[in-house]
This record gives C-alpha cells, sequence and structure tokens, in this order.
C-alpha cells in the first residue's frame, strides 16, 4: 500500500525494525525513519543498519521518541507515518496529537491497530480525514484492518465508521476471510452487550449491515 512518492516515511513503534527496513530495502522512500521509545531496541536497530545497510546510511535515521513528538518540521517533503501494531486507544492519542501541532499539513497515515478498529474510524471521521484505500488481511489466524488515510478533507472519500472496501472480495480467500473478520467482530460486540456495561447497539447495528 505503500506506493505514493513520500520523501519521508516513518516507522512508528517500529519494534525491531522489519517494516522500516523492508521500505528501505526496496527504496520506498528517499528517507526511512525508525521510531520508538524503547531505547534498547533503537540501539540494536541502529547497529543493524549500520551492518547491513552501510551503503544506504544517507536514507535513514533513527528516533528514540514518543510519537506524539515527531519532529516533522524539521523534514521538508510529502510524509508517511506508519503506525502498526498497537491499540487503537493508543493510535488515536498518537493521531490527534501529531493534527493538533500539523493542522495544516498534508500528511497521509498508514495505520493497522490490533483492536479499537470502530472507535479509530470514529476519531478520523472526527478529524475530517479522507480515505485513499483500506484493506482486510489476515495473518497467523489474527485479522487486521489496514487504512491509509490524508489528513486533508475529501468530500470524495469518506471514512466508514465500519470499513467499506474491507468486506468487499473477489476471490473465495477473500471472501472467506471477510466472513470470518465479520463474525468475530460482531461475536466481540454482542459479548460487550450481554456484559451490560457498554451500550454498543449502534456498533452491531452498523457492523450487521455488511451481512
Amino acid at each position: 500500500m505503500v506506493t505514493a512518492s513520500y520523501t519521508h516515511i516513518w516507522d512508528c513503534c517500529c519494534d525491531h525494525g522489519f517494516l522500516g527496513a523492508s521500505l528501505l530495502s526496496r527504496q520506498a522512500a528517499q528517507n526511512i525513519h525508525f521510531v520508538d521509545i524503547v531505547p534498547e531496541l533503537i540501539t540494536s536497530i541502529e547497529s543493524k543498519l549500520q551492518r547491513f545497510y552501510q551503503n544506504a546510511s544517507s536514507n535513514w535515521k533513527v528516533h528514540c521518541l514518543d510519537v506524539s513528538k515527531l519532529p516533522l518540521k524539521q523534514y521538508q517533503g510529502k510524509h508517511l507515518i506508519i503506525i502498526a501494531g498497537i491499540g487503537g486507544d493508543l493510535m488515536i492519542q498518537f493521531i490527534n496529537d501529531i493534527h493538533q501541532k500539523h493542522a495544516n499539513d498534508n500528511i497521509d497515515f498508514l495505520l493497522c491497530p490490533v483492536n479499537q478498529q470502530f472507535a479509530l474510524r470514529r476519531k478520523l471521521i472526527a478529524l475530517n480525514f479522507s480515505l485513499k484505500d483500506e484493506v482486510l488481511v489476515e495473518d497467523n489466524r489474527r485479522y487486521y484492518e489496514v487504512i491509509l488515510v490524508c489528513s486533508k478533507r475529501d468530500k470524495n472519500r469518506k471514512i466508514s465508521p465500519v470499513g467499506h472496501d474491507i468486506w468487499q472480495s473477489d476471490n473465495e480467500n477473500q471472501a472467506r476471510i471477510v466472513k470470518l473478520y465479520l463474525e468475530k467482530t460482531l461475536n466481540h460486540y454482542n459479548r460487550i452487550q450481554q456484559g451490560g456495561t457498554e451500550n454498543v447497539d449502534e456498533i452491531i447495528s452498523a457492523y450487521s449491515g455488511k451481512i
């Protein structure tokens, strides 16, 4: 999904840096930034990059910092911020903080939350973000929504609170993934509803419309 001409790609919460390294190998952007708040991880990533990507040392940078504090103003050009592998609540916090500091900038976000997808989408809608692409993928029996959005509003590319393109399929395998993910999601919210601690009627109704 990383196809546009980005000057800077930020691999946030990068963990061991596998995603950023993959993007670096295929020269997906002029500059790849590895971001994590854990010093030991960043030290290890920097050591590996110096070893395996010495010839491309001008194309990567490491940053040990909170994702909310990305130094975007220091780097001119088109930015893609990738945030994956964390919960939707923390992702919402990061996006909100970044958007407040860079409200007038045109920034793309590639997002893959491990939960709270509905809450995340609702926040993106509230911020007037627009949708560029979205896919549903299965990996090791887990299902992930991968959402590519832009911080600039486009009335022709509105974000759905439950997704639209992710429910489309053009082959049997993708149809299976869609069916299983919908069942899993509805079961999750039905359990919450039965627990009586939260009213999720609206959410259940929205997802039920996809059946």
